[in-house]
C-alpha cells in the first residue's frame, strides 16, 4: 500500500469516527425528543432564539418573565392553568434541553468538518455529502420551531404532520450519516444484487413504520386501545378509514392511525423472519450472520415494548425506550444492507 493510499485510509477511518460520534448524538437527541413530547414539554418555551436562546433563565426575575410569557399561550390556559413555577420549570428543562443539544450537535459537526475541508483530509466526492447534511441540520432546526409553532395557537397540540416531519427528517439525516460512516470504515461494491434491493426496501419499510408511529404519538392514538392483540374486542376494529376522504383516516383517525402502525409491524416482522432465514441459508461472511442477529434481538426487543407500551398505556420510559429501540433497528437494517453489498464485493 503507497504512503498516500495509507493516509487517506486513516483520513477516511477518522471523518467515519466523527460521523458516527453524531449519529449517536442524534440519536440520543430523537430519544430526547421523544420524553420531551411525552412529557408535554415541548410548548414550554414560546420563542425561537438560536443563538440567545443559548443560556436557560439565569435569576428569578428572568424565571418569572419567561413563565410570564408562557401564560399568554392556550397550553397554560387549557391544560396548565394554575401551575407552579417549580412545575414549569420541570417542562421548560425538557425542551431547553432538547434545543441546547440539537445547538451542540451543529456544532460537532461544523468545527471538525472546518478542521477536516481547511486540512484537506476530506477526499474526492465526499465534500458535498457533508455540507448537504449540514445543511439538513440546520433545516431540521427550523423545521423543529415550525412544528412548535403549530401548538402555539388555539389548539395547545403540535401538528402531527408537522411532527412527523421533524422525526422523519432528524431519521433520514441520521441514517444517512451512518450510511457514510459505514462506507468510510469498509468500502463496499455499488453492484446491484436481489438482496440488496431486499435490504435496502426493508429499511425503507422500517423508516415508513417509524413515521406511522409519529402520527400514533401525535394524534395520542396510543391510548385508544390498550389490549393485544385484539383492538378492543377484535383484531380488525370497525370504522376503519371512516372518513371524508378515505385516505384522510390514516393521518387523522386515530382507530386507523393506530390499526396501520400495528400492521407495519406485523409486515416487518415477516420481511425480517423470511429475509434473515434466506440469508442465513446463503452461506453468508461472519460480519452478515451478525448483522442478522443484531436486526433480530433488535426486532425482538422492539416488539415486546410496542406491546407493553400499549397494556400500560404508554408511559414515558417505555414509550421513550420504543421510540429510541425502533431507531435501533434502523441501524440494525442498514448495517445488514451495507455487510450484503461488503459481501457481495468480497465474492
Amino acid at each position: 500500500m503507497t504512503v498516500n493510499a495509507e493516509t487517506t485510509l486513516n483520513n477516511d477511518r477518522h471523518i467515519a469516527q466523527w460521523l458516527l460520534f453524531c449519529a449517536v448524538a442524534i440519536f440520543v437527541m430523537i430519544v430526547l425528543g421523544g420524553v420531551t413530547r411525552l412529557t408535554e414539554s415541548g410548548l414550554s418555551i414560546v420563542e425561537w432564539k438560536p443563538v440567545i436562546g443559548t443560556l436557560p433563565p439565569l435569576n428569578n426575575l428572568e424565571w418569572m418573565q419567561e413563565f410570564e410569557q408562557y401564560k399568554q399561550f392556550p397550553e397554560y390556559q387549557k391544560v396548565n392553568k394554575g401551575m407552579t413555577l417549580d412545575d414549569f420549570k420541570t417542562i421548560f428543562y425538557f425542551e431547553y434541553s432538547h434545543r441546547l443539544l440539537g445547538r451542540l450537535i451543529g456544532l460537532f459537526f461544523l468545527l471538525p468538518f472546518l478542521f477536516f475541508w481547511f486540512t484537506k483530509r476530506i477526499k474526492a466526492g465526499l465534500g458535498l455529502p457533508l455540507v448537504g447534511l449540514f445543511i439538513l441540520g440546520g433545516l431540521q432546526g427550523a423545521l423543529g420551531w415550525f412544528m412548535v409553532k403549530s401548538g402555539l395557537v388555539d389548539n395547545p397540540r403540535v401538528s402531527q404532520y408537522r411532527l412527523a416531519a421533524h422525526l422523519g427528517l432528524a431519521v433520514v439525516i441520521y441514517t444517512y450519516m451512518l450510511w457514510l460512516a459505514f462506507g468510510l470504515f469498509q468500502p463496499r461494491s455499488t453492484g446491484p444484487s436481489a438482496f440488496n434491493k431486499r435490504t435496502l426496501g426493508l429499511c425503507a419499510v422500517i423508516f415508513l413504520m417509524i413515521l406511522s408511529g409519529a402520527f400514533v404519538a401525535g394524534t395520542r392514538a396510543g391510548l385508544a386501545f390498550p389490549t393485544w392483540p385484539l383492538m378492543g374486542d377484535s383484531f380488525i376494529p370497525s370504522n376503519l378509514y371512516a372518513t371524508t376522504p378515505f385516505w384522510l383516516a390514516a393521518f387523522e383517525d386515530i382507530t386507523t392511525i393506530q390499526f396501520n402502525h400495528r400492521m407495519f409491524a406485523y409486515v416487518i416482522v415477516g420481511i425480517i423472519a423470511w429475509l434473515g432465514l434466506q440469508l442465513w441459508r446463503s452461506n453468508p461472511s461472519k460480519q452478515v450472520k451478525l448483522a442478522i442477529v443484531s436486526l433480530a434481538t433488535a426486532l425482538t426487543t422492539q416488539v415486546c415494548l410496542g406491546i407493553a407500551t400499549l397494556l400500560h398505556h404508554v408511559p414515558v420510559a417505555l414509550a421513550a425506550s420504543h421510540q429510541g429501540v425502533a431507531v435501533l433497528l434502523l441501524t440494525a437494517a442498514l448495517f445488514l444492507a451495507h455487510s450484503v453489498k461488503l459481501q457481495a464485493k468480497e465474492a
